[in-house]
């Protein structure tokens, strides 16, 4: 079939009602808002949640996120303490803007942001021992993860490893986004999060991906900034 060539581009109509980035974000979380109808979550959690469907259009998925009672509070609170961010993927450090997070806290900067899956060590003990970069990569970073915001959007071997350390070490990060993608210990890595006494941002099943991780701690930072013009105006 023979597609038919529209008589006239769409850019002149937008042209002719022009809109900012801001405003065409703005509109879309407007249509989101409308669309969703009652969710059931507090306002802050819909804040995140709202930031998810942005970045995906997949409503599917507000159904499958969870939080701890505390992951909110805690979350800004590190951002706020500058508390460095492990990250499984060079795509969630590429992904986080540093300008957003130094509007939290100015104490950031590009080496806050720990990502250790393409270094040469963890490339090498990974062919040595069979096992997936994204573990050793977990293990090179043990001493900054107490404290740390991790965030997971691509290896759930990764979050695997981070609940061993929780479980048997005691490590104790701020935050976890747990949001690895896939088919393989994926559904597990975050069911066995869930139960333990961390603060989380969870997406429950085998979504997930690191967009969507990146998309949390960007909402998280907007809340932080939110609440502290808030309080600055009281």
């Amino acid at each position: 079939m023979t597609q038919k060539t529209p008589a006239r581009p769409l850019m002149h109509d937008f042209l002719n009602a022009p809109m900012t980035g801001e405003e065409i974000e703005r509109r879309s979380f407007e249509i989101i808002d409308s669309q969703m109808g009652n969710a059931p979550f507090s306002p802050d959690e819909w804040q995140v949640v709202r930031r998810l469907l942005h970045t995906t259009a997949d409503f599917g998925i507000a159904e499958n996120v969870r939080f701890s009672k505390d992951a909110i509070s805690e979350g800004i609170k590190a951002l706020r303490s500058g508390a460095p961010i492990f990250a499984d993927s060079n795509m969630i450090r590429s992904g986080l803007s540093l300008a957003r997070l130094r509007q939290v806290c100015p104490a950031y900067k590009a080496d806050s942001i720990v990502c250790h899956v393409a270094d040469e060590e963890v490339a090498r003990q990974s062919r040595e021992t069979g096992l997936p970069r994204s573990l050793h990569a977990v293990r090179k970073a043990r001493s900054v993860l107490d404290g740390a915001i991790a965030v997971f959007g691509n290896a759930p071997v990764a979050l695997l490893e981070l609940n061993r350390l929780v479980m048997e070490e005691g490590l104790r990060p701020a935050l976890v986004i747990g949001m690895p993608v896939g088919f393989v210990h994926v559904i597990e890595s975050k069911d066995e999060l869930m139960t333990l006494a961390v603060p989380f941002i969870a997406i429950n099943g085998r979504r997930g991906g690191s967009p969507l991780a990146v998309a949390a701690i960007h909402a998280l930072c907007s809340l932080a900034m939110e609440k502290q013009m808030e309080a600055s105006q009281q």
